[in-house]
């Protein structure tokens, strides 16, 4: 038989429950602190903490002490890396919806990094792209992305047209590329990155360099893309 107290924490757990699944409160959102939860429900900070403590455990929370109580992320995203890397394929093998919105693009002469990487000399006008790709409408990566502007020029506006860089390189004739170098590092976000990926500041980035390159080998795309560590697990296929 329940008590009062257990069916007070219980139907608590259960309205939060709801708001979160029904998107009142975001992926990553941080929760109002326990006090202003406690005179909500007009409840005790005992019986309030019943009820995050039954969220927690159901996986709808995440508890950092001293900082907080977030709603949870998705499951990660397994991103695997191999030979041929693409993101709308990684994604649709997974069951979940990929998307992509182009944020910017400009004409850009070649900085050493990406010379080297595009084996061209600094300077060289390059496409760069700015892009956020998505899983479900949950922010997975922001993508910095360099193209030899002689051999891509509009590359952007295929880009919009398609959401799909492979789709989008279709259009000039590329009709294969593969991955000939990748690097993945970490570090914290930047105030508008963690803005736009809709995470905590303090959360950490994976970030992804890459390069591809055409069947003849001659290396077309220069990719840096930022992810939240907490939504991609980046997977190295032999």
């Amino acid at each position: 038989m329940r008590t009062a107290g257990t069916v007070l924490w219980r139907d608590i757990a259960e309205r939060l429950a709801t708001e979160i699944r029904s998107g009142t409160w975001a992926v990553g959102e941080r929760l109002p602190p326990e006090e202003a939860l406690a005179a909500r429900f007009g409840v005790n900070r005992h019986t309030l903490r019943q009820a995050v403590a039954s969220l927690a455990e159901a996986g709808l929370i995440r508890v950092r002490q001293g900082r907080g109580t977030f709603v949870n992320t998705a499951p990660a995203l397994e991103y695997r890396v191999g030979a041929r890397t693409r993101y709308t394929e990684r994604v649709t093998q997974q069951n979940r919806l990929p998307d992509g919105r182009l944020l910017g693009s400009s004409l850009r002469p070649a900085e050493a990094e990406a010379a080297a990487r595009l084996q061209c000399e600094e300077g060289t006008p390059l496409i760069v792209l700015e892009l956020l790709r998505m899983a479900d409408g949950l922010p997975i990566s922001l993508v910095t992305t360099h193209f030899p502007a002689a051999r891509f020029a509009g590359i952007d506006r295929q880009f919009e047209a398609h959401r799909s860089i492979t789709q989008a390189l279709l259009h000039f004739g590329v009709q294969d590329y593969r991955r000939s170098f990748t690097r993945v590092s970490a570090r914290l976000p930047g105030k508008e990155e963690a803005a736009r990926l809709h995470q905590p500041p303090r959360e950490p980035l994976l970030v992804v360099e890459g390069v591809n390159v055409d069947p003849a080998g001659c290396p077309i795309e220069y990719s840096i893309a930022r992810c939240p560590a907490e939504r991609l697990q980046v997977v190295m296929e032999s």
